[in-house]
């Protein structure tokens, strides 16, 4: 097997992995992505970036947008450091080439979405961010001389010598295995939505980081912690289209099929309560037999300049926005729990960190506020490069360590993965309770005890689909995003954060 040494691998080239790889010029870094540059959850986010621009806003009055939605589970350090750096972040974004809208006045744009108390969201094309952010941070790559690229390599598990990371093995495009030697591994591999029948995330997200950390001991936290948007196209796509939560802010409603603005009696904020409110409620209202439509044609004319992907994509379904509302439903499309991380990305094993959604960093609590994930990336990969830069100084890797071949990628049979995807989105979705939990728990052990014993995607989805499903399990409370029917309370005794 080829071995090949840098001082620093990266895993993921989403908008946390990039980030942090270009921002270690002092180290060499090998980026590790099992898709093509830029591949993952960061291209496809339509939501935009939250930063305190305004003159109107603060960093303290995002924190605090941030910490009422994460309803008691926030690092309020956590935040504070999100929010406080919002601005540098942005403004690295532009220092590589990014742009944002522009409003008449020659300011930027800023707009509103669910959970935010003024308009602090910058937007690229209005609902393009995530392709600018993932263009600019891939151009940087490229021209950066102390990243090696390595694209289409699947990054099969952990290195370990004496209970510290000592790089990787993969697979690379050819399916020939690879050892990749470092002092420091970073996991920026983005979530689990794959795990779910119904998602927002591209197919490549499938857990591989929270899987690969897990296997080597490290601690994770509050995995029961999924976000489900309440708005993806109900069109029989997979993954299913987001509709963008900045429709909301610009006056889209939801509605029935009977017309009914059902959200103004749910919630104060109606449609812009937070996200698991909404697709709760949406939900709901798909259980007892209505159909949910997002009405967005008070939008008008200018839909196709204001949200030119969502047009296209409604559009490419036989819907036009402009005239007639849109039919949605919730899908699975983020994760607030993950490897449990300090402020700096350490993780509880020597030589790994994580970032972005693979960690579980605090900032978000019980419920992600919209906008800010993109920003966790941005302001959590500077921070984590600053403390790789420093810890790994004068660390080496030691040659000869035993390495296990992780073969060739197994032969699964994608029954396995299709029963995951449909048991979860049944008994671990947006409505849970013993029963289906302690199903869903059952079922999952019997497809583990169908797949190959070689590192794969399947193996990787099926390990976090019981880690979620046992927490679940776990959390006999409700809050945040984690709803049980037969605990629809918060209970206190969970308001204390575990490390």
């Amino acid at each position: 097997m080829e071995r090949l040494h840098c001082d620093v691998v990266v895993i993921g080239s989403g908008v946390a992995g990039l980030t942090t790889a270009v921002a270690m010029s002092s180290r060499r870094v090998a980026l590790v992505t099992k898709t093509e540059l830029g591949g993952g959850s960061t291209w496809w986010a339509q939501g935009g970036i939250a930063a305190a621009i305004s003159r109107e806003d603060s960093p303290d009055r995002h924190a605090d947008d941030t910490i009422a939605v994460g309803a008691g589970l926030n690092d309020p350090r956590a935040v504070e450091a999100l929010a406080d750096n919002a601005v540098s972040g942005i403004r690295h974004l532009l220092e590589r080439g990014a742009r944002f809208d522009i409003g008449p006045d020659g300011e930027l744009l800023l707009g509103r979405e669910a959970g935010h108390s003024v308009r602090r969201i910058l937007h690229t094309d209005g609902d393009a961010t995530g392709a600018e952010v993932s263009r600019a941070l891939v151009a940087a790559a490229r021209r950066a001389a102390h990243v090696d690229l390595h694209e289409h390599m699947f990054a099969a598990d952990l290195i370990m010598e004496a209970g510290r990371v000592r790089g990787i093995t993969a697979r690379d495009g050819s399916g020939r295995p690879v050892a990749l030697l470092a002092s420091a591994v970073v996991l920026a591999t983005g979530g689990i939505g794959r795990i779910y029948a119904n998602t927002t995330n591209p197919v490549e997200v499938t857990g591989d980081g929270l899987a690969m950390a897990a296997r080597a001991g490290a601690h994770t936290a509050e995995l029961e912690f999924v976000q489900f948007h309440p708005t993806a196209l109900a069109s029989g796509v997979d993954p299913m289209p987001l509709l963008t939560e900045a429709l909301r802010g610009e006056g889209a409603v939801l509605i029935d099929e009977a017309g009914e603005r059902f959200m103004v009696a749910e919630h104060r904020d109606a449609e812009l309560a937070p996200r698991d409110i909404v697709a709760r409620a949406v939900w709901r209202r798909s259980r007892d037999g209505h159909r949910v439509f997002l009405d967005a044609r008070k939008i008008g004319a200018i839909f196709p300049q204001r949200f030119p992907t969502v047009f296209r994509i409604c559009r490419e379904a036989g819907i036009d926005p402009r005239l007639e509302p849109v039919p949605v439903a919730p899908a699975a499309h983020f994760h607030m729990g993950g490897v449990a991380v300090g402020l700096d990305g350490r993780t509880s094993v020597p030589g790994l960190w994580a970032v972005g959604e693979v960690s579980r960093s605090g900032v978000h609590g019980a419920n992600r506020l919209a906008s800010n994930s993109l920003l966790e990336g941005l302001v959590f990969g500077e921070r984590v490069a600053a403390d790789i830069t420093a810890a790994t100084a004068g660390v080496a890797v030691p040659d000869g360590l035993p390495i296990t071949d992780p073969g060739p990628a197994p032969a699964v049979d994608p029954g396995i993965v299709a029963e995951l995807r449909r048991v979860m989105w049944e008994q671990v979705g947006v409505v849970r309770d013993d029963a289906s939990l302690r199903t869903a728990v059952a079922t999952i052990a019997d497809l583990e005890h169908r797949l190959p014993a070689a590192p794969s995607e399947a193996a990787n989805m099926v390990l976090v689909g019981k880690m979620v499903a046992e927490a679940a399990l776990a959390r006999t409370e409700s809050r945040g995003a984690h709803y049980r029917s037969d605990y629809p309370e918060l209970d206190e005794a969970y308001s204390v954060r575990m490390p």
